[in-house]
């Protein structure tokens, strides 16, 4: 049981830490172009120097929302962990981590909300770029999307023995 309660905590935190590299890094997508390669995240337009990202006025709204979400998931991460490490030392033998399970759930449909978003509304989006493709940080995005679900669902069906 120590063992398991110990994986489940190395998995959510290696979650924790992809939700920021994904959220943070500007690797969403990348492309190349005469003079090299251009990467575009949720915040800036890299090629080389970084520079504000440009966004359509009828795409800025969807921008925000990946945005929102993300950043709504690093939030519920955290606070599932903080939930956990807490009910962990103060929960009786025998209950389950219904409340840890319920938020790392939350966190789960912010990221499928925010990934599916950016799928939808800017996948190849890249002016000026042939061959654009995913990058890593969309990639790490989808990743904890499936981390957190499995963490979600092994939080309820864990019982503290």
């Amino acid at each position: 049981m120590l063992v398991l309660l110990a994986g489940i905590f190395v998995v959510h935190i290696a979650t924790v830490i992809m939700l920021f590299v994904s959220t943070i890094s500007n690797v969403w997508m990348v492309g190349s172009y005469n003079f090299g390669t251009v990467s575009t995240g949720l915040w800036l337009l890299c090629n080389g120097t970084c520079t504000q990202l440009p966004v359509s006025s009828q795409d800025e709204a969807s921008l925000k929302a990946v945005q929102a979400f993300m950043i709504l998931s690093i939030i519920f991460s955290v606070v599932a962990l903080v939930l956990f490490i807490i009910q962990l030392f103060t929960l009786e033998k025998g209950k389950r981590f219904y409340i840890t399970g319920a938020v790392m759930l939350v966190c789960w449909m912010c990221i499928l909300v925010a990934v599916s978003i950016y799928t939808a509304r800017f996948t190849g989006t890249i002016v000026y770029t042939t061959n654009p493709h995913h990058g890593y940080c969309f990639i790490l995005a989808w990743i904890c999307f499936c981390f957190s679900f499995v963490i979600g669902i092994l939080y309820l069906v864990l019982r503290k023995k």
